[in-house]
């Protein structure tokens, strides 16, 4: 079995560099790829109270037969409990419907900042985090302005940013300040959709070392030291992101993909982003 890499988050907590995400599977497709994910051997799933398929992926944790500490599983609260008592409340329902003892990482999903105080669903946070049920917090989508007024306001660094990153949105100036406050960088969208696939830079790196323009650009993410997790519900597909530690990038190509820049999101603005359900 190959041995994935491991990143050490600011608490001591390991995290395996690759993972298998789970968003936008359906329910009822999600037990099945979860299962083929942990028999490939992906060890950490990332899922969501907003992917609706929490249940799912705590049944195929338990039905792995795994040893629990084998498996690092990450959840997120929803946009709609970000008060401190509800969020208290849907970290418990995330608890039920996984099904299991203790969560690995749990993350608040978005700043919404238009919408609440993001400071006191902190405080929630550091709550559920002193109840021992969580190894480790963090945040997603959070920008740099987010992130310092944390630091002004509670006591527990965020040990994770999980943020959109991909060779057209390479984010690395948020990626250097989560290091210099040793925040772990985790990367969505870890080929906007495909849509860095045909480009013709990545392309042609793709045919010289032999391996598809998806493995080039997940390989990119690895190398620059940061947390992915793609996500498919076809088993070969699954194989063959996993199949990523048998072959390098040299530092020049890591360059020129880094070079294809456009500040260029797939998704929402973080800043601007407020969308409750």
């Amino acid at each position: 079995m190959t041995s994935v890499p491991t990143v050490t988050l600011n608490n001591g907590v390991t995290i395996p560099q690759l993972g298998f995400g789970v968003f936008q599977i359906p329910p009822d497709r999600t037990r099945e790829a979860v299962r083929v994910a942990l028999e490939t051997g992906y060890r950490h799933v990332d899922t969501a109270e907003m992917y609706g398929n929490e249940k799912e992926v705590g049944q195929a944790v338990r039905d792995s037969g795994l040893p629990r500490g084998d498996v690092f599983v990450t959840s997120k609260l929803n946009n709609g409990y970000h008060k401190y008592e509800d969020a208290l409340a849907a970290f418990a329902r995330t608890m039920d419907d996984l099904g299991l003892e203790y969560l690995d990482l749990f993350l608040v999903h978005w700043p919404l900042p238009g919408v609440g105080d993001y400071v006191d669903t902190w405080k929630a946070m550091e709550e559920i985090y002193r109840s021992g049920r969580v190894k480790a917090i963090g945040v997603s989508n959070f920008q740099q302005a987010h992130l310092e007024r944390l630091f002004r306001e509670t006591d527990v660094v965020p040990a994770v940013n999980q943020i959109e990153i991909h060779p057209y949105l390479v984010q690395d100036p948020l990626r250097e300040f989560g290091r210099e406050h040793g925040i772990a960088t985790e990367a969505w969208s870890p080929i906007a959709q495909g849509k860095v696939l045909d480009d013709p830079a990545i392309t042609a790196i793709a045919a010289r070392v032999q391996r598809t323009p998806a493995q080039v650009v997940l390989r990119w993410h690895l190398q620059r030291g940061d947390i992915v997790f793609p996500k498919s519900v076809t088993p070969e597909r699954v194989a063959e992101n996993f199949r990523l530690f048998d072959f390098e990038l040299a530092p020049d190509d890591v360059a020129a993909i880094t070079a294809l820049n456009r500040d260029e999101r797939t998704g929402p603005d973080p800043d601007t982003f407020n969308y409750v359900p």
